[in-house]
């Protein structure tokens, strides 16, 4: 399938990471999503209820980012992928790159990043 929809660069200020600082302070994460799914429909009809509402997509990182405390941004952007498909029936994958920017490393770099893919139906 080739329709998508991308959201880039959704700032978000969280509390992920080993360190009891980073869970303490908290940092920004940025998100870029990539959901795959059938357009067709939206395309002929343009109504809004007929597609993955980016906005609502937004809320719903936000709140998974928000709402919990993990260690590792792997396992923040699965969580992030698993309410995005628990949400849309129409989404049939969801690529989510989570950018860490601050994250505490010996190096100055611009981001650290993980990239997960996940597919509706995928073993887990």
């Amino acid at each position: 399938m080739s329709d998508c929809i991308i959201i880039k660069g959704l700032k978000i200020y969280a509390h992920h990471g080993v360190l009891a600082e980073e869970k303490s302070k908290g940092q920004y994460f940025y998100l870029d999503i990539t959901l795959n799914a059938d357009l067709s429909l939206p395309c002929l009809s343009d109504n809004v209820e007929h597609t993955v509402n980016y906005d609502e997509v937004c809320r719903i990182a936000q709140q998974v980012m928000t709402e919990n405390t993990y260690d590792l941004i792997e396992r923040a952007a699965q969580a992030v992928c698993d309410a995005i498909l628990n949400r849309f029936a129409q989404v049939s994958e969801v690529e989510i790159t989570l950018k860490k920017p601050d994250a505490p490393v010996c190096c100055d770099i611009e981001y650290a990043a993980v990239r997960v893919c996940r597919a509706r139906g995928q073993v887990r």
